[in-house]
């Protein structure tokens, strides 16, 4: 599979572009961030070294500043999902990837329900605005309480304040399908 840089987006998997319009999985992974910029940004707080790529080691002290504990075991099975290349590091479009939702498979929804944890941090079932500010503010996005309210209550259909694991999945879905409806 060859890949040609693309100036305009470089983080669009060009896989199905002889028939974009029909293949909605094929979308920016930058979606989920405002820009690419952001994604930038919490893609630098796992690269600790600054080297361009996140190694085993810079993935779990990321996750394990966050307040999640895993395995050499799970850590090593999640970069084996995620390092395409199997250069045993994640480069920024290997994480564009992860950071993208598609709701066909299990291991997708493992790792919302992985990425739902690491934001539910007093482990209720539900990520409050406080919640969602403090994880925000540690992977060093510029976001106030008032803007994780307002993403809260854009998603929570429920009306309790908060998000539960099914407005959280819908929200990604929603991101996933806004992407490529355009």
């Amino acid at each position: 599979m060859e890949q040609e840089p693309n100036s305009s987006s470089p983080l669009i998997n060009n896989n199905n572009n002889d028939d974009d319009h029909h293949h909605h999985k094929s979308m920016d992974p930058t979606r989920l961030f405002q820009d690419k910029d952001e994604l930038q940004k919490v893609f630098n707080q796992f690269d600790s070294n600054s080297d361009g790529k996140i190694s085993v080691a810079e993935l779990g002290a990321v996750l394990k500043s966050m307040g999640s504990t895993y395995t050499t075991a799970e850590l090593e099975r999640v970069m084996d999902d995620v390092d395409t290349d199997k250069d045993g590091f994640i480069n920024l479009e290997e994480f564009s990837q992860l950071c993208k939702s598609s709701s066909d498979s299990d291991a997708t929804n493992s790792e919302l329900k992985d990425a739902f944890d690491l934001y539910d941090q007093n482990k209720n079932g539900l990520i409050s605005s406080s919640e969602l500010h403090l994880v925000m503010s540690r992977l060093g996005m510029q976001c106030s309480f008032d803007d994780c309210a307002r993403m809260i209550k854009s998603v929570d259909s429920d009306g309790d304040g908060c998000v539960n694991f099914l407005e959280f999945q819908k929200m990604m879905d929603a991101n996933v399908k806004n992407g490529t409806a355009k």
